[in-house]
């Protein structure tokens, strides 16, 4: 069943959470420990992230730079497959435009469909550690050039133009958007535009980039009802678990700290305490959400699974 009907035809508030590849070296029960712990509360799909490769420059012997390109982690299809085949829930990965190529988005499309995996999320993907490449047209630039490629996809289109059957089952995605503005967007109101375009080119749901004050949530979702939009607009939680985060998570995410909970993790001595305050501030913020009807909350796990696991027993 596609996500859109999972979150449509739950009886209460959706959950679902996405989870991060475990390192090079280590196997899948790193993935499988992750979701036993939240399996209780019934999640209706699991996202998988993506990550491309990086180059990174070492020293040799002879105290030469070389310049080495690495994936640090696997790739979400195959972990998207098992997933799917030993829980019996959706999987959705991620599919990500920075950092590959069109001709490998392709190649993922295939292997997806093969493996029976039809729920995606569409994403640009962070650029912060990608180094300029000479042949950018291999390259898409943004998510919506990604929506494009996926749609003649589903249509039968292969990049290169060439024709082919289309799937049986076409692909169905969700993309992203921000209630507190993407970093490059100019504005607001460009951000609202570019909502509007993923939905009306196929997006079935957004998720939101974690955020921390709810009502920025709320005016978001009322902005671009205003605009026409009426797919669910799913908010994406990230508990606090480290006291750095405070000033970590602002300067890579762009998620602005609420003022009552910035003085509570100042006062915080230890990580733990830190953590403490991060699953009460999540329980609170949640119960609002869910009192204010959202359609489904989505939790980030980096580093949080303990920490979901204790707010999701609160208010599921």
């Amino acid at each position: 069943m596609k996500v859109i009907d999972l979150i449509n035809n739950s009886k209460k508030t959706a959950f679902s959470f996405e989870i991060l590849p475990p390192l090079k070296g280590n196997n899948i029960q790193r993935v499988y420990n992750v979701i036993d712990k939240l399996l209780e509360f019934d999640p209706k799909y699991i996202n998988i992230t993506s990550h491309h490769s990086e180059y990174i420059y070492k020293t040799l012997p002879d105290g030469k730079i070389q310049k080495v390109n690495i994936r640090k982690r696997p790739g979400s299809v195959a972990i998207a497959s098992a997933i799917q085949n030993k829980y019996k829930i959706t999987a959705v990965p991620h599919i990500v435009c920075k950092g590959f190529t069109k001709d490998e988005t392709e190649y993922a499309l295939i292997d997806l469909n093969f493996l029976g995996v039809y729920d995606l999320l569409l994403l640009r993907g962070d650029i912060k550690k990608l180094e300029s490449v000479a042949d950018s047209n291999s390259y898409h630039n943004y998510a919506t050039d990604l929506q494009n490629q996926v749609n003649n996809f589903n249509k039968g289109i292969a990049i290169d133009g060439s024709l082919f059957e289309a799937n049986e089952t076409p692909f169905s995605y969700g993309m992203a958007c921000y209630p507190e503005k993407h970093e490059e967007a100019p504005n607001m109101e460009s951000d609202i535009f570019y909502a509007k375009e993923k939905v009306k080119n196929g997006a079935s749901y957004l998720v939101t980039q974690m955020f921390f004050d709810n009502q920025k949530y709320y005016d978001f979702v009322n902005r671009v009802r205003a605009e026409g939009v009426t797919v669910p607009i799913i908010p994406g939680i990230k508990p606090i678990v480290l006291k750095d985060q405070l000033t970590v998570l602002p300067r890579i995410f762009r998620s602005e700290i609420p003022e009552p909970l910035a003085a509570e993790l100042r006062k915080c001595k230890t990580d733990d305490e830190a953590k403490a305050i991060g699953i009460e501030w999540g329980i609170q913020q949640c119960k609002d959400l869910i009192a204010h009807g959202v359609p489904s909350l989505h939790f980030y796990t980096m580093m949080a699974t303990d920490s979901v696991k204790e707010i999701a027993l609160q208010v599921y």
